[in-house]
């Protein structure tokens, strides 16, 4: 019963032959010819999506970025006890990285952008997650180059670990001469590359592939003691970086809840809030009446129901000098030029609210008088609109009024109204139209 629930995960019966696999390997860890003018692009690619802050031009690159190849090579080889392969391998990853470090570099020499966008801010502090999506991306593209169902897993695992993305912007530092930027990435770019060749060896086991066999104990446990401190070394920094984003996230939380429920003072709003979960300080801004010390001590006094003990509250206060005796005159001019500004645009939005009130009740008004000369009249719409013409370069305003009539009207009863229209609405411009009277032409067709 087990062994069939065990079935479907089983890798053996899918495995492809262990020659061709190897092949795979050590001609994909090569950097030469046709990939390393790929490899080229790629970064030329990335390095213009990270400059224009493009999500998709960056997963574009990652797609068509060789780079994973000999990453895979030097975990086969190390599984494998395979000495010629982790040269082989090695001295292309080396190679790789310096071509990369070197293009990415020159563009962004040459790049008037010099902006660190989300996109490149993204890859300069990473944790113990960037470590996860590496160790189950390289379990992923491993597995995928020796399965017979290869599928389009290579692709998507290149995307996953995102090799490419810090390399980039390891370059973007050492252009811009902004070393925490480029210790970031290269940092993540490590991360990357050990968790992919780590899952790689660890495949290798579980698909029992043959392993050379040391002569010298010593040499093999030499070996081994090498791989496991590059991991832990790899590891240890990532750790507390992971700790470090999480302890962050919930000061954050914490001081959001506070804000939210305490930040409510009488005749005050809120008008500005700053968490620095770094520093471990929240400043908030308040517009209003000036808020006194007791008030403030009174809200730093709730900071220890929330988990917030200890922290720095800094209450600023925006309009409050209102109240104050002495302030200094420049401020107080300020302010009254601000208030003046804000009355003039309400008086500004309430002509505006006028004129419309004004037109909807002319509409109305014209509409009636209409209907006494007019008692066939069914509807009227009656409008300023804008005009544009190719001759004009600005749109002309003209007053439109159009009739919904029973009956038609003749060419001078329509001259006549017009002119009416004119002077009972004082405008020169009047565009005067009248439905046709869809029934009698219904009726004409019969």
């Amino acid at each position: 019963m087990n062994i069939k629930i065990l079935d479907p995960f089983r890798l053996l019966h899918e495995k492809e032959e262990f020659g061709v696999v190897k092949g795979n390997i050590e001609k994909d860890c090569v950097f030469r010819g046709t990939n390393l003018w790929i490899l080229i692009f790629a970064i030329l690619i990335a390095s213009l999506g990270l400059n224009m802050n493009s999500t998709a031009v960056v997963i574009g690159a990652m797609l068509i970025s060789p780079l994973m190849g000999p990453i895979l090579g030097v975990g086969a080889g190390v599984a494998l006890n395979d000495l010629p392969l982790i040269r082989k391998a090695s001295f292309n990853y080396g190679f790789a990285l310096v071509v990369g470090l070197l293009t990415s570099t020159l563009y962004f020499l040459l790049s008037p952008i010099d902006d660190a966008h989300s996109e490149i801010l993204a890859r300069t502090l990473p944790t113990i997650y960037d470590v996860l999506i590496a160790f189950f991306g390289g379990f992923a593209g491993i597995i995928a180059i020796s399965s017979k169902q290869k599928g389009n897993v290579i692709a998507g695992a290149a995307i996953a670990t995102a090799l490419m993305p810090p390399l980039c912007t390891a370059g973007y530092g050492l252009a811009t001469l902004q070393w925490q930027y480029f210790l970031g990435a290269f940092y993540l770019y490590l991360i990357n590359s050990v968790f992919i060749a780590v899952a790689t060896i660890i495949t290798a086991y579980l698909l029992k592939f043959p392993v050379k066999k040391y002569t010298d104990h010593k040499i093999e446990k030499r070996e081994k003691g090498i791989i496991w401190a590059i991991i832990i070394l790899t590891l240890i920094p990532s750790l507390y970086l992971g700790y470090d984003i999480v302890q962050q996230k919930k000061f954050n939380d914490k001081s959001n809840q506070f804000i939210e429920s305490e930040a409510l003072l009488p005749n005050d709003y809120l008008l500005k809030k700053e968490i620095d979960a770094k520093n471990k300080k929240i400043t908030l801004t308040f517009g209003g009446k000036e808020i006194k010390e007791e008030e403030i001590n009174d809200l730093k006094s709730k900071l220890k129901y929330y988990g917030l003990e200890g922290i720095e509250l800094e209450v600023k206060q925006g309009f409050a000098f209102l109240e104050a005796p002495k302030r200094n005159e420049e401020q107080v001019n300020q302010m009254g030029l601000a208030l003046k500004k804000t009355e003039e645009d309400r008086k500004l939005l309430k002509s505006k609210l006028d004129s419309i009130h004004n037109q909807q009740s002319i509409g109305i008004q014209i509409f009636k008088e209409l209907k006494t000369q007019y008692p066939d009249l069914r509807s009227a719409v009656i409008q300023p609109v804008l005009s544009n013409t190719d001759t004009l370069q600005t749109p002309n305003t003209v007053f439109l009024v159009l009739l919904d009539l029973d009956n038609d009207l003749e060419e001078d009863a329509q001259v006549k109204l017009e002119n009416w229209l004119k002077v009972r609405l004082r405008k020169e411009t009047i565009r005067l139209v009248i439905l046709p009277n869809t029934d009698k032409q219904r009726k004409k067709r019969r």
